[in-house]
């Protein structure tokens, strides 16, 4: 046969069996031979270290099992450390306090009052209150009654409704106390024993008008809403308005009616 076409009757011989298990013992021996160094590894709960040897190839350990020998004994020894050690636990309820030294204010004395010169000025403001308060001498009162004006010749009406200056006006009055108009005159009729109405527009209804130049001294002088006494000469006599009191003054209105009772 020729040479180029001979197989060879040679084989490999076969090698052990790999296994995962075989591969990570290997690899970990030649991790340990090449590192051949001691290996500190720290545990944290307990501060303590905790030594990892790392195992030669030559030791005499199984094949499978020389990866890495860990100290048991040291862990045992870090745990009762840990275990040992002193620590300090606070209850849920604790509070934390602390010493503040006691602290005094101290205030400035206040400054003394001060009195505004105002006060004590004749005009000012002190000096105007005291006037308020002071109390006020009592008002003239206006006498009663006036001397019966020449032009009456003798009326009794213009001599009663004379005896009446003075008297204040008083909104519906109708005595001596206080009259309004009407009230005036309806009272000075009744003294001399003539009865008239209360308002002045009846008692303009109760007479007769007269002509002016005709008037005699004791008629009655009407105006819409006012009603007076005549006196003579361009005089009358009543009760004007609020504020004021029965008095003998000019006949003020611009067209008058006069008229006479009875």
């Amino acid at each position: 046969m020729p040479a180029h076409l001979r197989v060879s009757s040679r084989h490999r011989t076969p090698g052990p069996a790999r296994t995962p298990l075989t591969d990570a013992s290997a690899n970990a021996r030649a991790t340990a031979t090449l590192a051949g160094r001691r290996v500190g590894t720290v545990v944290a709960t307990s501060g303590v270290a905790v030594s990892l040897t790392a195992v030669p190839a030559s030791a005499a350990q199984p094949a499978e099992s020389s990866a890495g020998i860990l100290d048991l004994n040291a862990l045992a020894g870090a745990r009762a450390l840990a275990s040992a050690a002193p620590s300090a636990v606070a209850p849920v309820t604790a509070t934390w306090s602390f010493d503040v030294p006691g602290a005094t204010a101290v205030l400035p004395p206040l400054p003394p009052p001060v009195v505004e010169e105002a006060a004590a000025r004749p005009d000012g403001p002190a000096a105007r209150s005291s006037r308020r308060t002071e109390p006020t001498e009592p008002q003239e009162l206006t006498a009663v009654g006036a001397p019966v004006p020449q032009s009456a010749n003798g009326s009794a009406v213009v001599a009663v409704a004379s005896g009446l200056v003075g008297v204040p006006y008083v909104y519906g009055g109708t005595t001596p106390s206080g009259f309004d108009c009407s009230g005036f005159t309806s009272h000075v009729y009744a003294q001399v024993g003539i009865t008239i109405p209360r308002t002045s527009t009846a008692q303009r209804d109760a007479g007769t008008v007269v002509p002016r130049d005709q008037a005699q001294p004791g008629d009655l002088i009407w105006s819409p809403g006012h009603i007076a006494i005549y006196a003579g000469d361009n005089l009358q006599v009543d009760a004007p308005v609020p504020g004021k009191t029965v008095q003998i003054r000019e006949i003020w209105q611009s067209a008058p009616l006069f008229v006479r009772i009875g």
